[in-house]
């Protein structure tokens, strides 16, 4: 198996700054504490390929983040008409005022012989918070819980994900789920109220893992899915770091107790040693028995996630300036750039103006995780919203 790499020695390897590297990894979606951090070779492979390292001949190029055509051309020093002629050749219309993402730079910036180094600059770095809005009495309301699903692939995460939704959703609720946008939100029936949750959807495979970090960063509670008969794997401990470094309380959902070499006093031995210790061991971390395939435990683990976020008193002001977070970005034919949109506080309608780093734009549409049109999000809703730009 592939050993992790310290953020330090890839600074060294790269030949930057161990400071520039973190705060590079930061915007990047990758949430490292410090340069003592480890990354897993999968991201330290994708940082070499993005940061680029110069090649023999010397001749790289420094390329902003989110940076344009006539960027990238007056870098190499070749006119920006010519590279558009290229461009054009590769069968790309494109402004010399177009950004191109990284790879796309890369891959042109070859075609001249260049490496690229992308650097990060004024206008891609992250906008200072919000300044906290104070609420007048009363303006606070209960929002629902934000719960991120982790856990080792192949242990059973997306079925735990379904299982939830076929068996636990106001009926007629999940016939119309049809899309798929990176996180959805369900109701379910607790102590004779109807409650909701919002699910964030992250990969389990360690190419993902800025991705998981993301979630872990927006979430209020995390999942930790272990499989009965596999056990505590590589990329548990990644989520339980991830959920750790954001102080997120984590319930562990121990799944495939169905399974004839179910062993899950095993798996909580293996918790402990790694600091979940359970509750009935005399720790503070809920396990709850679950099995996916046959639904067993399901309507526990909602209970759980329920009764922990009614120990957290999670409010929102529903008036409040809106903001959120986008948690995936993707470019659809037909629509354009799509952007699934987490709204943190107040109330994002269609028609208003967005600005989120580079990107901004005023809302034309926006669905939920079934497809339907919504006029407005209330916090902790998950949303696709089109009509930002970049």
């Amino acid at each position: 198996m592939a050993m992790g790499v310290r953020v330090s020695d890839l600074a060294q390897e790269l030949q930057v700054p161990h400071a520039d590297l973190v705060n590079t990894l930061n915007d990047l979606g990758v949430s490292v504490p410090g340069p003592a951090a480890i990354l897993d070779a999968d991201t330290a492979q994708t940082v070499r390929e993005l940061l680029g390292k110069p090649t023999d001949s010397g001749k790289t190029v420094e390329f902003p983040l989110g940076g344009t055509v006539k960027d990238l051309a007056v870098g190499m020093g070749v006119p920006p008409a010519d590279v558009q002629k290229k461009l054009m050749s590769m069968g790309v219309l494109a402004a010399v005022n177009q950004r191109l993402s990284p790879d796309a730079a890369r891959k042109l910036a070859s075609v001249y012989g260049f490496a690229l180094r992308v650097k990060m600059d004024a206008r891609t770095q992250p906008a200072p918070p919000p300044p906290k809005h104070k609420a007048p009495g009363g303006a606070l309301v209960q929002r629902p819980p934000v719960v991120t699903i982790m856990g080792h692939v192949d242990h059973g995460k997306t079925t735990l994900l379904d299982a939830i939704r076929h068996t636990n959703v106001v009926e007629g609720e999940f016939g119309g789920i049809t899309q798929h946008i990176g996180a959805y939100q369900v109701e379910v029936e607790h102590e004779g109220a109807r409650r909701k949750i919002t699910f964030l959807d992250t990969p389990g495979h360690a190419a993902f893992t800025a991705m998981r970090a993301r979630g872990a960063s927006v979430t209020d509670i995390t999942i930790l899915v272990v499989a009965a008969d596999d056990g505590v794997m590589p990329q548990t401990l990644e989520a339980i770091s991830h959920a750790k470094a954001a102080s997120v309380p984590i319930i562990v959902a121990i799944n495939k107790v169905d399974k004839p070499d179910a062993n899950p006093e095993r798996v909580k031995i293996q918790l402990a040693e790694h600091g979940l210790v359970p509750t009935d061991f005399g720790g503070e971390t809920d396990c709850v028995l679950v099995s996916a395939k046959t639904g067993k435990g399901i309507d526990d683990l909602l209970t759980h996630i329920l009764f922990q976020a009614d120990l957290m008193d999670l409010k929102a002001d529903p008036h409040a300036k809106p903001t959120g977070v986008i948690i995936e970005a993707k470019q659809e034919v037909g629509r354009g750039p799509v952007a699934t949109v987490l709204v943190r506080e107040g109330t994002l309608r269609v028609g208003e103006a967005v600005v989120c780093g580079i990107a901004h734009g005023k809302i034309r549409a926006m669905t939920n995780d079934r497809g339907e049109r919504l006029n407005k999000a209330t916090p902790a809703t998950p949303v696709e919203v089109i009509g930002l730009s970049v």
